[in-house]
């Protein structure tokens, strides 16, 4: 055997054994450093890892974190198509209530919102489960609740709502993340302060802001579109469009101090406004939907026709759907009335 084959022989073994003792001598000092953080662990927490509840609560058509301090959502997720928006599922059949799967002490309670003048706004909301009585209950649970304004619950924030239920008449689906935000202001001392109320004997903080993201995808459930929105927690007006609060995601998760979608490359994904409009709906229009809305719950002839009556002084011009709705409701509501005075 030549001198260059034996040296190539004696470097080859020489290297193997080189990295043999290498691997020998990383895997032990490996092992030695999880059992120093191991003794470590067991030595600083003898009593067990500080609790903060669950990381992710999952319910039949939503999913979210819970602050249990702020008894608020942190986030809340949703995946909805045609048919999550359409069905039975009936709201007047449910009332809000705490959620069965927070502890009690880390609970918000109906009593904390009472009086308080703010309104229990959804995050994830009702609308978005009409297929399903049980997912529309869940909603419902005070772990998706959070204090809202009142015209910005039943406006601006109901009107983007709907919107994103319109998107799935357009797209194979629609993504939703929606949860508070507490941003700074600057005080007079030129400093900057979060400040922000808290209700009920539970102390329920109230966000100065509420966040949504929304990202639209095509049949083969590929991402067609995304934005996202910051929304001040107070009335906003017919006047303000909904790319008035549009920010980069960035921005929204560098404020949340939460990234949105880990697994998903955002940074060549379209704005969501440019492949689709951002327009919400109009003044008139949205009122002609609160009316039918108010028309389907009335209970009595009497406030049926109160609510009627606000078409001639707003000065709306009803449908033949409104028209049609608000004959069958006085029908159901003439017999109802009937029969309890036959009873009486």
């Amino acid at each position: 055997m030549s001198q260059f084959m034996k040296g190539i022989i004696t470097g080859t073994f020489t290297t193997l054994a080189a990295i043999g003792s290498y691997r020998i001598l990383f895997e032990n000092d490996n092992q030695e450093s999880l059992s120093s953080k191991t003794r470590a662990s067991e030595t600083i927490l003898k009593y067990g890892i500080p609790d903060r509840g669950p990381d992710i609560r999952v319910y039949d058509n939503h999913i979210l974190s819970y602050d249990q301090a702020k008894k608020t959502p942190v986030w809340v997720a949703e995946y909805i198509t045609k048919r999550n928006i359409d069905g039975p599922a009936d709201r007047r059949k449910i009332k809000f209530k705490s959620d069965p799967n927070v502890q009690t002490e880390f609970s918000a309670e109906n009593s904390d919102y009472l009086g308080s003048g703010w309104s229990r706004g959804h995050m994830a909301p009702a609308g978005d489960n009409k297929h399903s009585q049980e997912a529309m209950k869940q909603s419902f649970y005070l772990s998706n609740i959070l204090p809202q304004n009142l015209e910005n619950n039943g406006g601006f924030w109901n009107r983007l709502e709907m919107y994103c239920r319109d998107l799935t008449k357009k797209y194979k689906g629609v993504r939703i993340i929606s949860g508070p935000l507490v941003l700074p202001t600057t005080d007079e001392d030129g400093l900057h302060y979060v400040k922000y109320p808290v209700i009920g004997k539970n102390e329920v903080s109230v966000p100065t802001h509420l966040y949504k993201v929304i990202i639209i995808e095509n049949e083969k459930s590929e991402p067609l579109g995304l934005g996202a929105f910051i929304v001040p927690n107070q009335p906003i007006g017919f006047e303000h469009s909904l790319k008035d609060f549009q920010v980069d995601l960035k921005k929204l998760e560098r404020s949340s101090g939460i990234t949105f979608t880990p697994k998903l490359d955002t940074v060549k994904i379209p704005d969501l406004c440019q492949i689709d409009s951002c327009n919400l709906m109009k003044k008139d229009k949205f009122e002609l939907y609160m009316i039918g809305r108010k028309l389907q719950g009335a209970r009595s002839l009497k406030y049926l026709e109160k609510i009627w009556s606000e078409i001639e002084t707003k000065n709306l011009t009803p449908d033949s759907y409104l028209i049609n709705l608000y004959n069958s409701r006085k029908l159901e509501l003439t017999y109802e009335e009937k029969v309890v005075r036959n009873k009486g």
